[in-house]
């Protein structure tokens, strides 16, 4: 297996090689050691680094008083984080989107600001106040990244919701939520098939009026729902609502192992996480371009924002597929340097070879992250940039980045994570609960960036609740299983519990069977996630019990249909297996783990 090697210079000029000179250590594991027996003196230190600004400043770093479950980091200290994500020069390059034409267009951080305080002033002048929710459900596109930040800095709550969802997917959201105002456009563009959004939003409701940027698709809008370019307001500025870390800024949503999505709050200090994985480990730098095919409702569409504009980088943002060949042009005219993936996607570019034509040189390293990654997939995602290393990063919604990662001091493996992530411990533990050199992960609290409460749930019943203690310290669950290798780097072996990554897209089983139950061929049913024998992303495979003797001629198209239309157009059923019962447990409940090693052995 091909492997890169860090060149004196790449390690020299990194991020983090630079912060070991400052504090006098030479070896990186002593520094990874380092940063997490002085957790509180790592991210402090790490928050100086990027110039998080605090109106107040805090009276301590840490504060354990509610306990480990209930750390409040930079406690005392009033703050926007959005004020940190300005810090650059004025004609800095804040964000690149390419037009309907292929022409690129750069907004500077001037015109991001502007731009942001308008949509704010706006905000105020609807009778919106601080704490207050409201939703985007848009593309990842210009107007949806200063829209983010304009409610955020005014300080309201906002709710994402991925512009890939159902109809259902969304309505759920906008009940737990509760937004005041929905943030949409009229429809958009995607493989020449125009997605009505506003369309689907007034269908749905669940708010008390739209915001709708973009006439283009539909022009007629619905009494209360007022154009973008109304509802902005022409005032170039306005100052940041202050606010205590611990105040919520962001809804985002992550499949459990029930039907209901987790609804799991983002503070003013979570974002801190994801810029220092960007610092540290993607070695993000000022005026660098950061390119990640994602949208607001995911995790990476939030992380996006906040790892490039705090490190002073530009954010490339691509109005279409990643698939398609134009893509790869864009990530040429606009000289990303860090690109993200996910393995879907490179096992898409494998088979058709449509990036092998772009000059891809200006790329300093990949990044993949959502789903486990096929090492021969990976290999050649590194030659398309005429050899790259790929940041391996796996990490979550309720972590606000990552718990393991690589880096570009160690040497890069593909498939393979160097290193747990900067300022964190996990442990790997068997199903006895011993440490084990393959497991299930268990994060060691505390760290920046964990979520301390969720809209929908009861936090601790669903983190710490009948988790075994490790050496005395107490422990959170998180559901991936890890696998220490002899090298000293881990390998992903996918989830331990009933969620799947699909595309990227962490999803609960039961959530795909429900859909899959109401069919009137189907009694029953169960959704497994296989990977190919070498490993690599999610296949889902649904095993269903008919109803009735006599087998559905056309069940797998009906089944396709069924979870694209009702759950995920992104979501695609490869293949359907009749059994005449799904095996349980003694307490009834389904065994994926043998339906998973049962379709396994008969490939």
């Amino acid at each position: 297996m091909h492997c890169w090697t860090p060149s004196r210079s790449v390690i020299e000029n990194s991020n983090i090689y630079k912060m070991m000179q400052e504090i006098n250590i030479d070896s990186y594991q002593d520094f990874w050691r380092w940063s997490v027996e002085n957790k509180e003196l790592f991210w402090e230190t790490t928050a100086n680094k990027l110039g998080v600004v605090f109106d107040e400043n805090y009276k301590e770093v840490l504060n354990l008083e509610g306990g480990v479950e209930n750390a409040r980091w930079f406690y005392g200290a009033k703050m926007n984080i959005v004020d940190s994500c300005f810090q650059n020069d004025a004609d800095s390059i804040s964000v690149i989107v390419n037009d309907a034409s292929g022409t690129l267009k750069r907004y500077s951080q001037k015109q991001l600001d502007h731009k942001v305080n308008q949509i704010a002033n706006g905000i105020v002048n609807a009778g919106l106040k601080p704490k207050d929710v409201v939703a985007i459900y848009m593309p990842m596109n210009f107007e949806a990244v200063a829209i983010y930040l304009a409610a955020i800095k005014a300080g309201l709550v906002v709710a994402t919701i991925a512009d890939s969802f159902s109809e259902a997917e969304i309505a759920v959201r906008l009940k737990i939520t509760k937004p005041k105002i929905l943030f949409t456009q009229d429809g958009f563009v995607r493989a020449d098939r125009i997605h009505y959004l506003y369309k689907r939003c007034v269908s749905i409701g669940g708010y008390k009026s739209v915001v709708v940027q973009k006439l283009r698709h539909d022009s007629s809008l619905e009494k209360h729902d007022v154009t973008f370019d109304n509802f902005i307001n022409s005032k170039i500025s306005f100052t940041s609502i202050k606010v205590d870390p611990s105040q919520a800024m962001t809804i985002l949503f992550s499949s459990g192992t029930t039907g209901e999505p987790k609804a799991i709050p983002w503070n003013h200090s979570t974002p801190i996480k994801s810029a220092s994985d960007g610092y540290y480990h993607h070695d993000i730098h000022k005026e660098n371009v950061v390119c990640w095919p994602t949208n607001l409702g995911w995790m990476m569409g939030p992380w996006l924002v906040f790892a490039a504009l705090m490190n002073k980088a530009s954010i490339a943002l691509y109005e279409g597929s990643p698939i398609e060949s134009e893509f790869g042009e864009f990530v040429e005219k606009a000289n990303v340097t860090m690109l993200g993936v996910v393995p879907s996607i490179v096992k898409s570019w494998k088979i058709s070879k449509t990036m092998e034509s772009y000059d891809w040189n200006s790329i300093r390293c990949f990044s993949s992250t959502g789903e486990v990654s096929n090492p021969t997939g990976m290999e050649y995602l590194m030659q398309l940039a005429n050899v790259k290393p790929i940041i391996e990063y796996c990490g979550g919604t309720e972590i606000g980045g990552g718990y393991i990662a690589s880096t570009v001091l160690q040497d890069n493996i593909p498939s393979q994570f160097s290193s747990q992530a900067l300022g964190g411990e996990f442990v790997l533990l068997d199903e006895i609960g011993e440490q084990s050199s393959k497991g299930e992960v268990f994060i060691i609290p505390p760290v920046l960036g964990l979520s301390t409460t969720l809209l929908n749930r009861n936090h601790h019943e669903v983190y710490y609740k009948d988790v075994p203690k490790f050496k005395a310290k107490k422990l959170r669950k998180h559901g991936d299983e890890m696998e220490l290798l002899g090298s000293g780097y881990y390998k992903a072996n996918g989830r331990v519990d009933d969620t799947m990554n699909l595309g990227g897209i962490k999803v609960a089983a039961v959530q795909i069977e429900s859909i899959v139950n109401g069919l009137d061929f189907v009694k029953e049913s169960a959704a497994i996630g296989v990977s190919a024998n070498g490993g690599g992303p999610n296949e889902l495979i649904i095993y269903y019990v008919p109803l009735h003797t006599n087998s559905e001629k056309s069940a797998l198209k009906k089944v396709q249909n069924c979870v694209k239309s009702e759950l995920n157009p992104l979501f695609k059923v490869v293949d359907l297996v009749e059994i005449d019962n799904l095996p349980r447990t003694a307490s009834k409940k389904v065994k994926r783990k043998e339906l998973r090693e049962k379709y396994q052995q008969n490939r």
